[in-house]
């Protein structure tokens, strides 16, 4: 997934699809259809009960067509806008049904996204001095990747593969079962040529000999520095002298990604952006 991309139509639609039935199931909102009058119709609002990164607006509107093309809402703020404490951002309004029935995907997805868009603001602000770029990963919710990378979007990172097939990444167990990085190249490359791929080819090292070795393969598109500390970080990058994009990724948070940053590494991955997150608190109030 690009930068600043959302995601295509038919995604959207198969995932609200698939959120409602595991939700609604067979029967539909059993409580609602017997305690609310089929006719009724009710004006909700929004509420932020913390400050954050807001993100998921575009797929709460999304999330509204697909329960019902009468529900109305109405935001009056945008993703990737700064909201504070307690401030209303918006309404839903139509069939009191649908709200009840849309209420529950539209917050859990919300409140999620505008964690993880939050999140990597703040990490983002943390090294704003640096040209540093923040990636995610794919430790990612099943089924919900896409509105986490698109989260992180929000927030100003940037997303890192968005699969297995988008782009070949050998990592230490790939180096393993190969037998060394150079035989993982060699047939790398191989098996691009005969499938005619063109796809970016990232290889992971955790040693200064794992560097050099990679470094021999002048077609590799970025070599990742895994689990090391900032010093030795830095000892790479003045061993590399910029004949190589770096990433550098594991346990890197908010206490040391200043760190990594001055390194004068390009990309910082990581993985605790969606796989540890605190939603924010947003409710939604029938008026």
């Amino acid at each position: 997934m690009d930068q600043k991309t959302s995601p295509r139509l038919t995604d959207l639609k198969l995932f609200i699809n698939r959120a409602l039935d595991e939700d609604a199931g067979q029967l539909g909102d059993v409580t609602s259809l017997a305690t609310v009058a089929a006719d009724q119709k009710s004006l909700a609002h929004f509420l932020v009960k913390e400050d954050c990164l807001l993100a998921g607006v575009a797929l709460v509107e999304a999330i509204a067509l697909e329960v019902d093309p009468n529900l109305e809402p109405v935001f009056w703020v945008r993703d990737g806008d700064l909201v504070s404490k307690n401030q209303k951002i918006g309404t839903l309004t139509g069939n009191t049904r649908s709200i009840l029935l849309a209420e529950r995907l539209m917050l859990n997805c919300m409140q999620r996204m505008s964690g993880i868009a939050t999140k990597v603001n703040r990490l983002k602000e943390l090294i704003k001095e640096y040209p540093a770029v923040i990636l995610d990963t794919r430790k990612t919710t099943p089924n919900f990747r896409f509105a986490e990378k698109w989260a992180v979007q929000i927030g100003g990172g940037i997303n890192h593969r968005f699969g297995l097939y988008d782009m070949i990444l050998i990592k230490d167990n790939h180096i393993k079962a190969s037998g060394s990085i150079t035989k993982a190249l060699s047939t790398t490359q191989d098996y691009c040529k005969e499938h005619k791929l063109n796809l970016p080819v990232l290889v992971e090292v955790k040693t200064r000999e794992e560097l050099l070795e990679a470094l021999t393969a002048d077609w590799v598109t970025r070599i990742l520095l895994d689990n090391m500390s900032p010093s030795t970080v830095s000892e790479m990058v003045k061993l590399t002298q910029k004949r190589k994009p770096l990433e550098v990724s594991g346990g890197i948070n908010e206490r040391n990604i200043q760190e990594y940053a001055a390194t004068g590494v390009d990309f910082i991955s990581i993985g605790d952006l969606t796989h540890h997150i605190e939603s924010v608190d947003i409710s939604l109030k029938i008026e």
